[in-house]
């Protein structure tokens, strides 16, 4: 989406949608000037473009049990998959994490949803005092038949997830978060290494076999920009 002329193109998570109405409910984080430009607006304010949905659609099949894992915003995308695989006739167990409890979202309506529902924080604050791979190896130790794991969020949270389950050889799917430009393929900002192949997230993910994801080399582009955000924000702000 883009909010003005001038904007740039930010990716966004499609949280929420409604048919009937014709609407669709996305969440953001207020980090960068975008971000924070976007908090601003007000009911019945106006962006500029809003385009999609990009890449290609999630596997929505009958897996048997199947852990749903989100940090952060990535807990967005996360609850669809959730409902969308709970309809599919799966068991769903939901991990949500955050920093703090005051960074959890869509607590209740992930809960309402899920088969089991648990709750992780970094500083203890709500929940289990830790990471949701803590609960992931958890539940792992105590049932072997995780037919499947799902997970969106911080890098380094889905690169340890991968981890977890690489071990114990459960196929899991990371929803990767790049830097994007175009959403098209055409500028190669969103490239990531995935089985030593490299891929565009935008048109040949977001969603790719976590265990074939080459996460240090994500985290190292996701730093890429980080003196222009700083700036863009500082003469926004």
């Amino acid at each position: 989406m883009r909010i003005d002329e001038k904007g740039e193109r930010i990716p966004l998570t499609i949280a929420d949608f409604d048919a009937q109405k014709g609407t669709v409910t996305i969440i953001f984080q207020e980090v960068g000037k975008t971000t924070k430009q976007l908090g601003c607006l007000s009911e019945g304010d106006y962006i500029s473009d809003f385009i999609g949905p990009l890449g290609n659609p999630t596997e929505i099949k009958r897996y048997g049990r199947v852990v749903c894992i989100g940090g952060g915003v990535g807990v967005a995308p996360i609850y669809l998959k959730v409902r969308a695989l709970r309809e599919a006739g799966n068991e769903v167990i939901s991990i949500i994490g955050a920093r703090t409890k005051e960074l959890l979202i869509l607590e209740e309506e992930l809960q309402e949803i899920s088969d089991e529902f648990y709750i992780t924080t970094d500083d203890g604050s709500k929940g289990h005092h830790g990471f949701v791979t803590d609960v992931l190896q958890k539940l792992i130790d105590e049932r072997k038949n995780i037919d499947l794991v799902a997970t969106a969020g911080p890098a380094i949270m889905m690169k340890v997830v991968a981890n977890v389950t690489r071990k114990h050889n459960i196929r899991t799917i990371a929803s990767l978060n790049p830097i994007m430009v175009d959403g098209t393929g055409m500028c190669g900002s969103c490239r990531v290494r995935v089985d030593g192949k490299t891929k565009f997230t935008c048109v040949d993910g977001p969603e790719f076999d976590a265990h074939k994801v080459d996460f240090d080399h994500l985290m190292t582009r996701l730093q890429r920009y980080l003196k222009e955000e700083k700036l863009a924000l500082e003469r926004w702000g």
